[in-house]
C-alpha cells in the first residue's frame, strides 16, 4: 500500500492532542486509528520527518509514538518500507475510535462531538439565538398547538402555510413563486445533501467555488460525484473557467452567490447574469445557497429570476435566527420540488412542524431580525479586524461584503500546519486545506466574527500567542508583508 501523505494522516488524527507528553497522546491517537481500521493494515506511515512537521512536533515526539506502537505490535519498521500498520487479529469497526468516519468535514463535525469546554472552536459560524424567538416559540404554544397536533405530523413538503409564505416571500422579492415549488427542510445542509441525491450519481461531476463549504464536498462525494473547482475574482466565480467546466457536461452547478462562505463575496448582478446563461446554453442546474442572507429583498436577484435557468434556492434561518432552528428549505421547479419531497419522505417523513410553525411566526419579522443581526455583526466584524491588525498584522485578508467570516491569508504557512498549533493552545480552526481539496488555499483559514466581544479578544491573544510559537522571530508591531 502507498504511504499515507503527513497532511493527509494529521487531518485523520484531528485533535489528538491531550494533557501530558505530547508523544504518548500521539501514539493513542494512532493507535486508536489503527484499531478502528481508520489506518489500514500494510499502510505506511509518513516518516518521523515529515508527519513531525505536518503536526508541529518535534522529530523525537514522532519517534517515540512510533516507537509506542512499535512495542505494542501494531507497526512494523521494514526496511525500504518504513513504518507500517500490522495485521491485527480483531478490529473495532470505524467509529469506535471516537473519530466521526470520513470526508473533508470530519474535524468541524468531530469539535460538535467532542464538545471540550476549554477550546474556542471556530468550525461554526453560529452565533446566539434572536431575542425574537422566544417570542415566536410562545406564540405558537400559545395559539397554534391545538390545530398542530391535530395533523398526524408527517409533511414532506412541509407545513402548507410555511411553503406558502415562503413562496409570497419570493414572489414580492420579484421571483413568482407557488408553494408547490418549495420543500421544507431540517436546515441547508439537508436541502444541499437531497438536491444531489436527486441530480446526481457515481461519476458524475458538478461544479463548485474554490474554496467551498467542506460539508457541501461531503455531501457530492457520497452521492459519487466528483467536484470541479471554479475559482473566484471580486465578481464572484470566474466566467472562463466557469464555462470551461460547463464543457465538461456536468450533471450540476452549486454556488453561493450571496455571501459567500468563506470569502463573504457577493456575486454581481453581471456575474449572475452571465453565470445563469452559461448554464442554460449547456443544460446544466444550478443550486444557489443564500442561507448566509436571510433577508428578502435590498440584494441582487437570485440566480433563479434569471430566464431559462433550471435554478433551485436554498435558503435557512440558522445564521440569522438561531443555528438550533433546523430550519431551512428550498425552492425549484415543481417536478424538482417534488423529486425532492419524494426523498425527503425517504429521510425523515417531513421536518418537524413545531420547528416549521416557529419560522411561520418568524417570516413576517425576519427584516426587523436581519437588521439587528447585521448591525451586531458589523460591530463584531471591526472588532476582530482591529485586533488582528494590532497583534498579527501580518496576516492578510480581502474585506467581506456580508456573511459571517473573514477568510484569511497567512503569510508563507501551511495552515493546516498552524491548525495543529493552535488548538494546542485551545483555538479550533478550519484550514483552507479542507474548503479546497485543490490545495490552492492551504495558506488560509477560516475566522468567525459571531462570538460575544469577550471571546473575539481571547480567541485573538490565543492565535496570536500560537503564531508566536510557530515563527518566533515574528514582531507584535511588524508590518503587513
Amino acid at each position: 500500500m502507498d504511504r499515507i501523505d503527513a497532511k493527509t494522516l494529521a487531518g485523520l488524527l484531528g485533535g489528538w492532542a491531550a494533557d501530558g507528553p505530547l508523544y504518548r497522546a500521539l501514539a493513542a491517537a494512532l493507535r486508536s486509528a489503527i484499531e478502528a481500521d481508520s489506518l489500514p493494515p500494510g499502510a505506511r506511515l509518513p516518516s518521523e520527518r515529515d508527519l513531525a512537521a505536518a503536526l508541529v512536533v518535534s522529530r523525537s515526539t514522532v519517534v517515540a509514538a512510533y516507537d509506542e506502537l512499535r512495542a505494542g505490535g501494531l507497526v512494523d519498521s521494514r526496511r525500504g518500507s518504513g513504518t507500517v500498520v500490522a495485521a491485527l487479529p480483531a478490529l473495532r469497526r470505524p467509529g469506535a475510535d471516537g473519530r466521526v468516519p470520513g470526508g473533508t468535514a470530519t474535524s468541524i463535525i468531530q469539535s460538535l462531538v467532542d464538545e471540550r469546554a476549554d477550546l474556542i472552536t471556530l468550525n461554526s459560524a453560529g452565533a446566539p439565538a434572536s431575542e425574537w424567538l422566544a417570542d415566536a416559540v410562545a406564540a405558537v404554544a400559545r395559539e397554534d398547538l391545538p390545530a398542530l397536533t391535530a395533523d398526524a405530523g408527517y409533511q414532506p413538503r412541509g407545513l402548507p402555510a410555511l411553503r406558502s409564505a415562503l413562496a409570497d416571500c419570493y414572489t414580492s422579492d420579484g421571483l413568482p413563486t407557488v408553494p408547490e415549488q418549495i420543500v421544507v427542510t431540517t436546515g441547508a445542509t439537508q436541502a444541499i445533501s437531497l438536491v444531489a441525491q436527486v441530480f446526481l450519481r457515481r461519476g458524475s461531476t458538478v461544479v463548485v467555488e474554490t474554496p467551498s463549504w467542506p460539508g457541501c464536498l461531503d455531501a457530492f462525494r457520497a452521492a459519487g460525484a466528483d467536484p470541479i473547482g471554479v475559482p473566484l475574482d471580486d465578481e464572484g466565480a470566474r466566467i472562463d473557467a466557469f464555462a470551461a467546466a460547463m464543457s465538461r457536461s456536468p450533471s450540476l452547478a452549486f454556488l453561493m452567490p450571496t455571501f459567500h462562505n468563506p470569502t463573504g463575496m457577493l456575486m454581481s448582478p453581471a456575474r449572475r447574469r452571465r453565470i445563469a446563461s452559461l448554464a442554460a446554453e449547456h443544460g446544466v442546474p444550478i443550486m444557489e445557497d443564500n442561507s448566509y442572507d436571510t433577508l428578502f429583498g435590498g440584494r441582487p436577484a437570485p440566480i433563479a429570476a434569471e430566464p431559462d435557468v433550471e435554478a433551485i434556492t436554498v435558503g435557512s434561518l440558522a445564521k440569522t435566527v438561531w443555528p438550533g432552528l433546523r430550519l431551512g428549505w428550498l425552492r425549484a421547479p415543481v417536478e424538482v420540488a417534488e423529486r425532492v419531497a419524494r426523498h425527503k419522505a425517504l429521510v425523515d417523513l417531513g421536518s418537524p412542524l413545531l420547528d416549521q410553525a416557529v419560522a411561520l411566526r418568524l417570516l413576517p419579522r425576519l427584516p426587523a431580525i436581519t437588521e439587528e443581526h447585521t448591525t451586531a455583526l458589523h460591530a463584531r466584524h471591526d472588532q476582530l479586524a482591529g485586533l488582528l491588525a494590532d497583534r498579527l498584522p501580518s496576516w492578510r485578508w480581502r474585506p467581506p461584503d456580508g456573511g459571517t467570516s473573514l477568510w484569511v491569508e497567512l503569510p508563507g504557512v501551511d495552515a493546516a500546519a498552524f491548525a495543529q498549533l493552535a488548538r494546542r493552545h485551545g483555538v479550533e480552526i478550519v484550514p483552507g486545506a479542507a474548503m479546497d481539496p485543490d490545495g490552492t488555499h492551504d495558506s488560509y483559514i477560516r475566522l468567525p466574527f459571531t462570538y460575544p466581544p469577550p471571546i473575539l479578544d481571547e480567541l485573538v491573544d490565543r492565535l496570536a500567542t500560537a503564531w508566536k510559537a510557530l515563527r518566533p522571530n515574528n514582531s507584535r508591531h511588524s508590518t503587513r508583508d
